[in-house]
């Protein structure tokens, strides 16, 4: 018996002893209302996507904040709280205007003072991407309850881009006001303002979302409630997906070896659009500070060693496509013209060598500990095939497993030697690639900031004027300087532009209608 089969076997029974059914219940035909059953994988350590930015909570945070806009997948911005913008010809001023009659989950309004709350003093502390841009504020005002002013201290091409979901997520100031926002004890409600509204979290089974049933969009949310299902085995959501158990799965849910066999489901439809915004980029991460990872020559030597073109095929099933930098070819400012790191065991090698780490007896040169993100069978994959790489060179990776939370508190507290991470990209170099690599970001404790410790002045210099630039042109030019110089000296090595694939029922409606996809608020989703 295949591990599929015993699944079956089962029959789900982790999630059917949780209490609530499995399946869809709605009458037939039925268009409005409904029960939405997905899958949430791993488990979100926290729901707050303000204080935590991995990709399940962000997923399911999704549902719970929302903020000023949201992004067509042409990454042009669309109303979100706010029904309207202004930029002033200086491009200094940001003038926003909510919709009326928002109110958050407990019921109180949300207003300007909730949005320059979030901004300005709850995510430039908590959040390491927002905290590099709205840093960039002079002043936040809130003249009246529905509009908001943000003065930059200068032009920033990309703050428009600013204001996602998860970027962005907006807080009750009268909740969090003068605490410490991580230890807050509201942070087990998940209160926000979105269409749906946490009823219970039962830990290791199920998180369940009902609608919010002030939210102010008029018609929403269509759906009655939304129940992700904590599914840890792969084999266990395929069956669920096969069975209609579930009528929705993203990211990594689906192990990408099983793509191309469930993709022939006559009742669901599967699509790797709804990512444009996030550009996802899968590295191998150093730890700068640890030797032999502090001279470049190892670094390359790793780039040199590992068969990107057979990682993409035999690990990813050719969905994504090879990296060749810090910038992904699906964004703006990508740069082409650069080193290019061809598989080559020989290069490596010699690499290698000429920086005195000769092979021992046993033909090891040097071990290194190597922590396994708990994403799901693919990153257990890569983490082995990465393993088997550099091993022909004689680098020994030794693998270590850790839970979500665990692997978070070690990486962010560069409490790690080598690790595999997958960051986005958001649409711009200043948003999305920028963070992983100046000097102020090296921020211990704050995961998705730079980790790895790298450094270098010109670096940070291209990498601010790059930001600030208001010619595309310009721009470029600087991020093209900045791409070479860090792809010369590989703080971390680049793998893979990766694709994931998102199986929807054909009985959903309106799933994938933004850049940001399933990260969407789904105050939309239909289920007929």
């Amino acid at each position: 018996m295949n591990r599929r089969e015993f699944a079956k076997l089962l029959g789900l029974s982790a999630t059917a002893l949780s209490g609530i059914p499995l399946g869809v219940t709605r009458a037939v035909g039925q268009t409005k209302g409904g029960t939405l059953n997905t899958i949430i994988q791993p488990e979100p350590p926290i729901l707050v996507t303000a204080l935590n930015q991995q990709q399940p909570t962000l997923t399911l945070g999704g549902k719970i904040y929302e903020s000023l806009l949201r992004y067509g997948s042409d990454l042009k911005p669309l109303p979100g709280l706010a029904e309207s913008w202004s930029v002033s010809p200086d491009g200094l001023v940001y003038t926003f205007k909510l919709f009326p009659g928002i109110t958050f989950h407990d019921g109180k309004p949300l207003t300007s003072e909730d949005v320059v709350f979030s901004v300005t003093k709850v995510l430039v502390e908590t959040h390491a991407r927002a905290r590099g841009t709205f840093l960039r504020i002079d002043k936040a005002e809130a003249p009246d309850p529905l509009t908001v002013v943000f003065t930059l201290k200068a032009p920033f091409a990309p703050f428009l881009n600013s204001f996602d979901c998860t970027t962005a997520p907006i807080v009750p100031k009268h909740i969090y006001d003068g605490t410490d926002f991580r230890k807050n004890p509201a942070n087990a409600q998940a209160i926000g303002s979105g269409p749906f509204k946490l009823k219970e979290w039962v830990k290791g089974s199920h998180v369940h979302l009902v609608k919010h049933e002030g939210y102010y969009r008029k018609g929403e949310p269509h759906l009655d409630e939304i129940i992700y299902r904590v599914i840890p085995d792969g084999a266990s959501r395929a069956v669920a997906l096969e069975q209609g158990k579930v009528q929705l799965t993203q990211w990594t849910d689906v192990e990408l070896f099983d793509v191309a066999r469930l993709s022939k489901l006559p009742n669901v439809e599967m699509t790797t659009k709804g990512y444009e915004f996030f550009a996802p980029h899968f590295w191998l991460e150093f730890n700068l500070r640890v030797k032999p990872m502090d001279d470049k020559r190892f670094r390359q030597a790793v780039m040199f060693a590992v068969d990107r073109k057979a990682l993409l095929q035999r690990v990813f099933f050719n969905l994504g496509k090879v990296a060749t930098g810090p910038v992904s070819s699906k964004t703006r400012f990508y740069e082409k013209d650069v080193k290019q790191y061809d598989y080559s065991l020989d290069k490596a090698k010699a690499l290698l060598d000429e920086m005195g780490l000769k092979p021992g007896a046993d033909g090891k040169r040097v071990s290194i500990k190597f922590l396994v993100p708990p994403y799901g069978e693919i990153w257990q994959r890569s983490a082995e095939y990465f393993k088997q790489s550099l091993g022909r060179v004689g680098i020994d990776l030794q693998l270590e497993n850790l839970d979500l939370a665990g692997w978070a508190e070690r990486t962010s507290n560069w409490n790690y030697e080598m690790t595999c991470n997958l960051l986005y990209q958001f649409g711009d170099p200043a948003l999305g690639v920028s963070r992983s690599y100046i000097t102020a970001n090296i921020r211990k404790g704050i995961l998705f900031s730079n980790i790895a410790g790298y450094s270098n002045p010109e670096v940070d210099r291209l990498f601010e004027e790059a930001a600030v630039a208001t010619s595309d042109a310009k721009r470029q030019e600087l991020y093209t300087a900045v791409q070479k110089i860090v792809i010369e000296e590989v703080p971390i090595a680049w793998m893979v532009e990766q694709d994931f694939p998102n199986f929807i029922d054909k009985r959903l409606k309106n799933v994938i209608t933004t850049g940001i996809g399933v990260h969407e608020t789904f105050g939309a989703v239909t289920l007929g």
